[in-house]
């Protein structure tokens, strides 16, 4: 029998990336700024499970959007890099409190929250623009995409968690 929490897992994988990429590919604010919301499957995966397989389904999600954005790898590598820096992302916010099998993402602040998920944007940001533009001649430029990006992708990922977060009574 399959587990309620892999089917919901498995649910968010192919919506979040059926929505990036029939959707937020085709946006296009400003001439550059392209929302990535498709991270909320790495920010939303439970912390307690598998780190290999985590690290693998970070793989598959960003070769699944490399393959339909005709990117070349550039979405595998930031999700890559973003799902292996994940525990020392959440250390850094959380401190040791993750580490205890009661924690769960829920319980914690909303401020922390909002930091787990702008850090997690950011270095995913930081590495895709970076390697999109390869050059560190242009880190203005990189610069400029990476916050621009990164706030409208924070902006829609925090209203797509609130519209599909399940309220504590």
């Amino acid at each position: 029998m399959i587990s309620n929490s892999y089917f919901l897992n498995v649910v968010r994988f192919i919506l979040l990336v059926l929505v990036q990429v029939l959707v937020f590919n085709r946006l296009n604010f400003f001439g550059f700024i392209n929302p990535m919301v498709y991270i909320l499957f790495l920010y939303w995966y439970p912390i307690k499970e598998n780190r290999a397989a985590f690290i693998g389904l970070a793989f598959l999600l960003g070769i699944s959007i490399d393959y339909f954005s005709d990117s070349m790898a550039l979405h595998a590598a930031s999700t890559l890099t973003i799902a292996y820096m994940r525990p020392a992302i959440m250390r850094f916010v959380f401190g040791v409190n993750f580490e205890f099998q009661s924690f769960k993402l829920s319980n914690t602040t909303r401020i922390q929250q909002i930091t787990f998920l702008t850090l997690l944007i950011v270095v995913h940001h930081l590495v895709f623009y970076t390697l999109e533009i390869f050059s560190l001649a242009n880190f203005l430029l990189i610069l400029r995409k990476v916050l621009a990006t990164g706030a409208v992708t924070l902006l829609l990922c925090l209203l797509f968690g609130s519209l599909f977060s399940v309220r504590k009574e």
